[in-house]
């Protein structure tokens, strides 16, 4: 993926628009010049691709990392290494809060013009790559709509209407739907864009062009909005979109896993990945894998486990008991509670009272994975010590040009199982839950790497694996597994603790002052991101609208469809 290329080769065509009236046949009479047969709507395609999903540092640091990725529950701040607690987004920043909204309001420009472009009577008409442009709006208003609840988006890109009003998310999801069908409708049984230039290729960083593998991906983004919908008052549309959805292809295997190809060369401030973050600033602004997770993979034998993290660096931490003030009194409690957690993790630690009543505690190195729970205050910053702890994989925080970088993931086949499942445990659909998920599981695996043999153990020999209990049990299963398989896109793993309700320890929130930051939500898990002030400021009348429709503008107003 050489963006730089594509992009001076995007302006190039952009000058070429700009003077293709009067010079136009000049232009083509120049041996050194551009011809109607090189210039192409697919060179405006691929910035808005990466920018959804790999937009520059500002906005991957505090939408993704601080926000998404942490408000999922996978990942945490609050280590001793770190410039922040694990509080940090749970009690509102405008700064940071402002540059999330000002990153996905401010998107959907660059994907209008390139639908623009390719719609009847545009520059570069082409009906499937505006059918593309079509499921790539899907995914973005799917993204920005359950960060924020209700946003603008029938008039989101009317030229016309300065101020747009902000749409109820059932109109949002039942729009969604309808573009989706219309976009899978358009490419029918076609499998490219066309031919030469207007062939998209490798332009298509998602889908390398195939259009049947676009009409799947919007086939099962369609099953996860329909899913999600499901019960929430106002979705009469769900249950026939899920069943149309049900009856046609959905993404199936591992050459079907959508996933966005890391660029290594490109700046930080053109796309970026998580080492720009991890390797620019020192250990302050590292991160650890969570409790949550870890003991999800651990305690049951996941293979993944050794894919997805690090084991903890281990060795001698001192926790310095303070001398004097408030702080005396919870020290033991503290420290027991950071025991207890390398305890759960089966750690073979041991512990030495020094002199002034602080704990030594050593532990064996590069031994034990151990997650850090999430959400810790900023008092028990000098408790959890960063060596305690496992770290994403390399694979996941590699810096550019260093090897291997985790492709951004956009949809996986294992997505599409896991939605057939909880359909077919609701009553939807004709297939095995058991078998839908446990192929679900299969894909998951196999998107990380883990053998056939691995999988085969997992599959045949833990509970984890077999969907039984009662129907909530399973649902709770379901849930968990494809919360484990979102790992690195934390808009949707977020999506689903808020919609299904697991894992519950994150659902529930926290509680306990003394450990954990409550915010300014009093410990309930997040629902929603506030507002950006920038729409506050321009388009206050209509945020006030929205907000008298939705509820206060807080991070604990809960979106239509959440359970959670």
């Amino acid at each position: 993926m050489k963006n730089i290329l594509k992009i001076f080769v995007m302006f190039i065509a952009v000058f070429l628009l700009s003077n293709c009236t009067d010079d136009f046949n000049e232009i083509n009479t120049k041996p050194d010049s551009f011809t109607v047969d090189e210039v192409s709507a697919k060179y405006f395609l691929t910035t808005p691709q990466y920018r959804l999903y790999a937009p520059d540092r500002y906005p991957y640091w505090r939408a993704h990392l601080i926000h998404a990725d942490r408000y999922s529950g996978q990942v945490c701040f609050g280590h001793s290494s770190s410039w922040w607690s694990d509080e940090l987004g749970y009690s509102y920043s405008s700064g940071y809060t402002d540059a999330s909204w000002d990153w996905l309001s401010g998107y959907v420009g660059g994907l209008d013009n390139f639908m623009k472009l390719t719609a009847v009577g545009g520059e570069f008409e082409n009906e499937y790559m505006y059918a593309v442009g079509q499921i790539i709006k899907g995914l973005y208003f799917q993204m920005f709509t359950d960060v924020f609840g209700m946003i603008p988006y029938s008039e989101a890109t009317n030229p016309d209407i300065v101020l747009p009003k902000f749409d109820e998310q059932s109109d949002i999801y039942a729009g969604i739907i309808a573009e989706l069908d219309e976009a899978m409708a358009t490419i029918g049984d076609a499998t490219a864009t066309g031919v030469a230039v207007d062939d998209i290729g490798d332009n298509d960083l998602y889908c390398g062009g195939d259009l049947q593998k676009w009409k799947r991906l919007a086939n099962t983004l369609k099953l996860r909005i329909a899913m999600r919908a499901y019960g929430a008052a106002g979705a009469g549309f769900a249950e026939s979109a899920i069943s149309s959805a049900l009856n046609s292809d959905l993404l199936d295997g591992e050459n079907d896993n959508i996933l966005m190809e890391k660029d290594e060369e490109i700046s930080q401030w053109g796309s970026a990945c998580y080492g720009d973050v991890w390797y620019n600033f020192g250990a302050g602004s590292d991160w650890t894998m969570s409790k949550t997770m870890i003991d999800l993979l651990r305690d049951n034998n996941d293979p993944r486990l050794a894919i997805y993290a690090q084991p903890a660096v281990g060795g001698t931490q001192t926790l310095e008991k303070p001398t004097e003030g408030s702080e005396v009194e919870n020290f033991q409690k503290r420290v027991d509670f950071i025991l207890d957690v390398l305890t759960d993790a089966g750690v073979d630690y041991t512990t030495t009272i020094l002199e002034d009543g602080s704990i030594e505690v050593t532990m064996p190195e590069n031994m034990y994975y151990v997650g850090q729970p999430t959400r810790l205050n900023g008092k028990m910053h000098p408790f959890t010590r960063y060596n305690f702890f496992s770290k994403p994989a390399e694979v996941v925080i590699n810096k550019k040009n260093n090897g291997e970088i985790r492709a951004e993931l956009i949809m996986s086949s294992a997505e599409s199982y896991f939605l057939q499942a909880e359909a077919a445990v609701k009553g939807m659909g004709t297939g095995s839950a058991q078998d839908l998920y446990q192929e679900g599981i299969r894909q998951a695996m196999k998107l990380w790497g883990v053998s056939d043999a691995d999988i085969d153990t997992y599959l045949a020999n833990e509970d984890m694996a077999m969907l039984t209990g009662t129907e909530e049990e399973m649902l709770e299963k379901i849930a968990s597994q494809r919360w484990i398989a979102t790992f690195t896109d934390g808009f949707e793993a977020w999506a689903i603790v808020r919609d299904m309700g697991y894992p519950a320890e994150l659902a529930a929130g926290v509680q306990d002052g003394d450990i954990f930051g409550l915010g300014d939500i009093n410990g309930n898990y997040p629902a929603r991101m506030r507002y950006g002030n920038s729409v506050i400021n321009t388009n206050g009348a209509k945020y006030n609208e929205a907000v008298a429709i939705q509820g206060p503008d807080v991070q604990n107003t809960k979106l239509w469809w959440a359970k959670q």
